[in-house]
């Protein structure tokens, strides 16, 4: 199993409530049950507010890495991350469990 961690930190004067921000998180979610290599998935946005924090992050897993790239390019993946693009960075983790 391969856990995919991803910690997505909103541009300078970005707002999490921005309708596009919303937009972008209800797209994450959306994924849940529409990715078939999606073994576990969660998505939230972070509760606390510290300086080194993130703001919103995906906890997920898959069977393999053959099964990461085809989540990574499912055009739902793909359509979701570039909401974000426009609006955030991130940093991701990738590791076998």
């Amino acid at each position: 199993m391969i856990r995919h961690l991803v910690l997505f930190k909103l541009n300078e004067g970005v707002s999490r409530d921005e309708e596009r921000v919303q937009a972008g998180a209800r797209a994450f979610a959306a994924l849940e049950g529409e990715i078939p290599e999606l073994t576990f998935w969660e998505c939230a946005w972070n509760i606390t507010d510290r300086p080194i924090a993130y703001d919103f992050a995906i906890n997920s897993a898959v069977a393999d890495k053959d099964a990461l790239t085809r989540y990574i390019e499912h055009p739902a993946h793909q359509a979701a991350a570039a909401q974000w693009r426009e609006f955030a960075t991130w940093v991701i983790a990738d590791y076998e469990f």
